[in-house]
């Protein structure tokens, strides 16, 4: 069996806050998988990937997962943990007696029942008793033309989300219309347009993200920098004191440091700067700019390429600055203490780390295609794709546990 993608799209309530990921799987090259069945194709990437990878590409959030008609039937989703899987009932499935038949089993047995790409008609209404959530597609179904529906079934119990929301005008549009969850890109672009400074704290962090690239770390300067900070001294400490079983208070900056050490050091600092910038800002987006920055780290060194990979982690890690700061990433790439090639990367996506960011980007996307063509002109293998993914998001849920 050919390697596989695996990819998660965000879905977000009200609150921006993430309750779940749409796994998007890619079965073999084009989408498509000519030596396989595709219900045995469907069944193996979920086996493989829900189950194995269950935690690092899912932590305690919901798996939004499309079954096609026959694995419904065959009640394939009662393989899978109830509790974290959301069944998706995709838009090509016949609303046949047998499939009715399947989806009531699977809704009293306790399984979270989707309607992908609705569109309502009067033979799938007498499926919406056993239905938790109705997708509606924006770009097919306008914004104004679901809230129709929505209100004609506001007697049923059932929250309904939004996919393919790319703006946040788009989102607050759709909340207004009575969708529950939201799910697109509208999290990594601005919500609006600041003209204004970094903070001194902020420039403060950026400099640390500097010198944690560099091998070895320079504890004298990291301490010096850290000194300068109240709020960061006082996270600091802690975090080594409350994250860690120790005999021993920590009491000094160096006591810190040494006993984090560089990797850990390196994870602190990295979160602190990401979530330092917008406290309003959805959490997926925190959670993202640090997986990209350690996707990209990953690849980076997978490449043998004769550079730090720690620039390529700075490199992913600022890709979303602009979304974070509300302000176009030109408008604030000269104010960060990074080498020419991580800015020519961000802003023009030019060089070696310009193609592994974008590569990742369409990865994040399920844009397999273009994925394909950055993976051979980086000399990358799906193998090596995967890998980094499963390795990075697990890294990240690690990282974002220990310092909630």
């Amino acid at each position: 069996m050919k390697y596989s993608y695996v990819a998660r799209q965000p879905i977000l309530d009200k609150q921006k806050l993430t309750i779940g990921y749409e796994l998007l799987f890619r079965d073999g090259p084009k989408n498509t998988f000519p030596e396989v069945e595709p219900e045995l194709a469907t069944s193996r990437l979920l086996s493989d990937h829900f189950l194995s990878m269950h935690y690092s590409t899912l932590g305690n959030k919901l798996g939004f997962v499309n079954f096609p008609y026959t694995s419904l039937v065959n009640l394939v989703p009662t393989l899978f943990p109830k509790d974290s899987l959301v069944v998706e009932v995709l838009e090509d499935c016949e609303p046949t007696d047998e499939l009715l038949e399947a989806i009531q089993h699977l809704s009293e047995s306790g399984y979270t029942i989707a309607l992908d790409d609705f569109i309502p008609t009067k033979a799938w209404k007498r499926f919406l008793p056993y239905v938790s959530i109705i997708k509606f597609d924006i770009r097919s179904v306008p914004i104004e033309k679901a809230a129709i529906y929505i209100q004609s079934l506001s007697h049923f119990d059932i929250r309904f989300l939004a996919e393919k929301v790319e703006t946040y005008e788009e989102f607050e549009k759709a909340m207004d219309a009575g969708f529950h969850l939201f799910q697109g890109y509208f999290f990594s672009k601005p919500e609006m347009i600041q003209k204004k400074r970094l903070t001194p704290g902020f420039l403060t962090l950026v400099q640390l993200c500097k010198e944690i690239a560099d091998k070895p770390i320079d504890f004298n300067e990291i301490e010096r920098l850290i000194s300068t900070d109240v709020t960061l001294s006082y996270k600091l400490l802690t975090f080594v004191n409350s994250g860690y079983t120790l005999t021993t208070k920590i009491t000094s900056f160096r006591q810190a440091l040494i006993y984090l050490g560089e990797e850990r050091l390196r994870r602190f600092i990295s979160l602190v700067a990401i979530a330092s910038v917008h406290e309003d800002k959805p959490d997926s987006l925190y959670s993202l700019a640090v997986q990209r920055a350690r996707m990209c780290e990953l690849l980076y060194s997978e490449m043998n390429i004769n550079s730090d990979p720690g620039q390529a982690f700075l490199t992913g890690m600022f890709s979303l600055l602009d979304s974070l700061l509300d302000q176009p990433l030109a408008n604030v790439i000269d104010d960060i203490p990074v080498k020419e090639e991580i800015k020519l990367a961000l802003t023009k996506r030019q060089g070696v780390l310009g193609c592994l960011l974008s590569m990742i980007i369409a990865y994040e996307k399920a844009d397999w295609e273009t994925t394909e063509t950055y993976c051979r002109k980086l000399k990358l293998t799906e193998a090596q794709l995967a890998k980094a993914f499963g390795q990075s998001t697990a890294w990240t849920q690690e990282l974002l546990s220990q310092t909630a």
